[in-house]
């Protein structure tokens, strides 16, 4: 995911996020059905989070292995670059389970979560370049 694509879908959920806040508070509803509605929202919203978190740790974990079986064959500069991109992957890894955490126990993490989603695609990108790229060497 390109890092345009990134920013844009960060964007659409912080302006539907935001929209969803504005309507709720000005809809014609009693105090106790509004905070209903912005806690159901925000429950929605964590979820949502978590799935996609949760299909980046995936992804990554599958090209992580793929790319590590397909770098058996490598030698020289390519092993090497494939080792800095699976370390980088892994480490893109560990802050999505971080973020999912953090999601969990109910912490801050707006810093957080964009570094980690930042972080993810970047990987993916990088490592599915990559791969492919050899794959036409061969």
């Amino acid at each position: 995911m390109s890092d345009y694509k990134k920013k844009l879908a960060i964007g659409a959920i912080a302006a539907g996020i935001i929209g969803y806040g504005i309507g709720l508070l000005t809809a014609p509803k009693s105090g106790k059905e509004t905070r209903d509605d912005i806690k159901r929202g925000a429950i929605n919203t964590t979820k949502h989070l978590e799935t996609r978190l949760k299909s980046y740790h995936n992804e990554i974990t599958e090209l992580v292995a793929e790319a590590k079986i397909k770098g058996l064959s490598y030698k020289g500069k390519a092993k090497e670059e494939l080792k800095k991109l699976t370390d980088s992957a892994i480490e893109a890894r560990h802050r999505i389970s971080l973020a999912l955490t953090a999601l969990h126990e109910g912490d801050k993490i707006d810093e957080d979560l964009e570094i980690a989603i930042s972080e993810a695609t970047v990987s993916i990108d990088k490592l599915n370049n990559f791969v492919s790229k050899e794959k036409d060497n061969n």
